[in-house]
């Protein structure tokens, strides 16, 4: 399955308050792997930027004066995303602003040209409840270096959030030889199904059964008879 880690900068919080997408940054994952293939653009939002986003992200209006339009770059965005789904932490943030680029230009939402929508935020609340999930807390959580990461960027974020994707979902596949096109946290779809595969049987060696029958003979002293262990082992 090919999927999309993609993330946004913005001039703001709220795109009914006219607030614009800034910066637009995707990572490329095949069968579990970078492929290193991405799309990267800054774009030109024609508007002032707010001062708490541009202290997050460090992009000033005159620098962006000199990039695209979104409306000039949809399509490429739109061709590179095509088909994939797309894996976003806070999916709700970045579809909300794309959504209404996209709707500025009288195209359908986001999700009519991807597979559909994994948000990371909320995996990471299910594995870690109680704990603290921005992705710097989560890069930590899974021993990811983001050392580098001064500021927000969207390829930056994209790289760094591919890695802790790859990270929370490890051994997910174990028992799967071909993943099914669709999993359980896919937008609109239900669970996988997981294909019945021949594991192998790795047969205690003597020393192994003589250790273990050690520890038995250990259990048996403790409780002055035969423990449980002794006669599940026994039966």
């Amino acid at each position: 399955m090919r999927y999309i880690v993609f993330d946004t900068e913005t001039t703001g919080l709220e795109p009914e308050l006219g607030h614009r997408v800034v910066e637009i940054g995707c990572v490329e994952i095949a069968n579990r792997q970078l492929t290193g293939r991405h799309f990267h653009t800054y774009l030109n939002p024609e508007r002032d930027i707010d001062p708490g986003a541009q202290n997050v992200h460090g992009l000033s209006r005159e620098f962006l004066a000199e990039h695209p339009v979104f409306a000039q770059m949809a399509d490429d965005f739109l061709d590179f995303i095509a088909g994939g789904t797309l894996i976003i932490h806070n999916a709700a943030f970045d579809v909300k602003f794309l959504n209404a680029e996209l709707e500025r230009l009288q195209r359908p939402p986001l999700t009519t040209y991807c597979a559909g929508v994994i948000d990371t935020l909320m995996q990471a609340r299910e594995l870690h409840p109680g704990k603290r999930n921005s992705l710097d807390a989560l890069c930590d959580r899974y021993g990811i270096s983001n050392a580098h990461r001064e500021l927000h960027g969207a390829l930056l974020d994209s790289e760094l959030l591919a890695e802790v994707w790859l990270a929370m979902t490890r051994g997910q596949n174990s028992l799967v030889i071909d993943e099914p096109e669709t999993t359980q946290h896919d937008v609109g779809t239900g669970p996988a199904e997981i294909v019945a595969i021949d594991l192998p049987v790795i047969v205690a060696s003597p020393d192994e059964l003589a250790a273990h029958a050690a520890y038995l003979d250990g259990l048996d002293k403790q409780v002055k008879g035969q423990s449980l262990w002794r006669q599940l082992y026994t039966a």
